[in-house]
């Protein structure tokens, strides 16, 4: 499946948070703008720098009216212990059968789980997409500003 295009309907699901309570992308229309990003796996070295930077520029997401939510195929269990270890403090989905992924077309060269980030704006329409294996900052530099594009919109 192709990847939602900027200007695109984001695609709606429901997945288990680290919690195991169902969290549905819908539920934020009309109310935050969504930053989802689709990273490999928990406790990888990439992984882990990435969803630091998340945590260290939440704040700063947050005040901007987003929330961020992170997804990868690893357990509820990864999850929560990876959002413990290292005090995330957003939310992290499980897409254990990788269905989400797919349908944001999220993979690397159609195969490996790909690190790609989507802004998705109060209506429910994607507005930025990002995807770069090895450039982590990028993913959380142009989320950002584009987030607080939205929010000056």
């Amino acid at each position: 499946m192709s990847a939602p295009q900027v200007g695109d309907k984001a695609p709606d699901f429901t997945l288990p948070n680290q919690s195991g309570a169902n969290v549905t992308l819908s539920d934020y229309r009309g109310e935050k703008v969504v930053v989802l990003y689709f990273y490999p796996k928990d406790n990888t070295r990439g992984c882990t720098a990435e969803a630091c930077s998340f945590r260290d520029s939440y704040e700063n997401f947050t005040d901007a009216g987003a929330e961020v939510i992170g997804i990868s195929s690893d357990s509820v269990e990864s999850h929560e212990k990876f959002a413990g270890r290292h005090e995330l403090p957003f939310v992290l989905l499980a897409d254990r059968d990788k269905t989400v992924r797919k349908q944001y077309g999220a993979a690397t060269m159609g195969v490996l789980p790909g690190r790609v980030t989507f802004v998705i704006d109060r209506e429910g329409i994607v507005r930025h997409a990002f995807s770069s294996q090895m450039n982590i900052g990028g993913h959380i530099d142009d989320a950002l500003a584009v987030v607080k594009q939205l929010q000056s919109a």
